[in-house]
């Protein structure tokens, strides 16, 4: 369950059970993680290319332009989302079913209500619910060329013989080793949803495309912080993490984003360390302390979560009847 100390260390960015409304506040709480590629994984919107985009980077004495490939919202979002429902089957019974399908998602179930859901047209629930777990695009610290790769398939087929022919392309692979700085922020969340979505955090372990194959990743969880407004963003935390390693390590910053790899250790403190100062200097955050945080992960298991979710779950059904009641439906 739940402890008092684990409530009072979160109390400024999150609300309690009683005090969920369909009317936002300004309660957040982000989990800063920092995903570590531990396979090749394929992070692609048209099915063949790696989504890169084009960022700066500016530090002491220099600055540049470098192209970092990309892990969209969306492939975040709905990974955790796949892995908060299954752990939702596991261990709690609902009537209605709980689906990734549109048409097919429960409004009132922990992980609906949390993540949201589509209006579906029901006679009983027919409610659109907002997301209050809010993600974004994620970018490598390393240059596209830097930690992409262009695989071919030479020789398709199974026969021991085979004629010349042309070969097929594969989609393009981000390398294994690859890290992407990422906040993940909740926004009017009670405490025992911020524990449901450290441990969807903590054991999901596939994201991208063909994840029964590709896309392990490994999320090093580095911080909780709680405030009134969000922390600094994706791209924020990536360029501190380049210009840190480059200050560091006497590199330029074309050293860094070139680098054949990084140290990870090394990344999860620059990336702590660019959310801190953010917090310091002009974000209203701070950080709750190392063991709320290793309290949270230790929820993560099966019969702790499960008694959370089983608290959370007719406060949960409650929100959305009264956001039923107050849209008038």
């Amino acid at each position: 369950m739940i402890s008092d100390t684990l409530t009072t260390a979160l109390e400024n960015g999150t609300v309690s059970m009683d005090g969920m409304t369909n009317t936002p506040g300004t309660n957040y709480t982000t989990i800063l993680t920092l995903r570590e590629l531990e396979s090749h994984a394929v992070f692609t919107t048209n099915g063949q290319d790696a989504d890169i985009a084009s960022l700066s980077v500016v530090g002491e004495n220099s600055s540049i332009e470098y192209s970092p490939g990309i892990m969209f919202m969306r492939k975040q979002t709905g990974s955790d989302r796949r892995m908060g429902k299954a752990i939702q089957r596991e261990l709690l019974e609902y009537d209605r079913p709980d689906s990734m399908e549109v048409n097919d998602m429960n409004p009132q179930s922990v992980e609906s209500a949390l993540y949201g859901s589509a209006a579906s047209g029901d006679d009983d629930v027919d409610i659109g619910v907002t997301s209050r777990v809010m993600y974004d695009t994620a970018f490598t610290v390393r240059d596209a060329s830097a930690c992409i790769d262009e695989k071919f398939q030479n020789a398709p087929g199974e026969g021991y013989a085979k004629g010349s022919r042309s070969t097929i392309r594969e989609p393009d692979f981000f390398e294994p080793g690859t890290l992407f700085p990422c906040a993940i922020t909740l926004r009017d969340a009670t405490p025992a949803e911020v524990a449901f979505v450290v441990a969807i955090t903590k054991r999901n372990k596939r994201y991208g495309a063909a994840t029964t194959r590709l896309g392990r990743v490994k999320n090093h969880i580095l911080g909780v912080y709680t405030g009134s407004e969000e922390g600094p963003s994706n791209r924020e935390l990536t360029a501190n993490v380049i210009t840190s390693f480059a200050a560091d390590d006497e590199q330029t910053l074309s050293d860094v984003v070139q680098a054949p790899a990084l140290d990870v250790v090394q990344a999860c403190e620059y990336v702590k360390d660019a959310y801190d100062a953010a917090c310091e200097n002009k974000i209203a955050q701070e950080p709750v302390d190392e063991e709320i945080v290793n309290e949270l992960l230790s929820l993560a298991d099966d019969e702790e979560l499960q008694a959370i979710l089983e608290a959370q779950r007719p406060r949960s059904e409650a929100f959305i009847d009264g956001a039923i009641d107050t849209d008038g439906n």
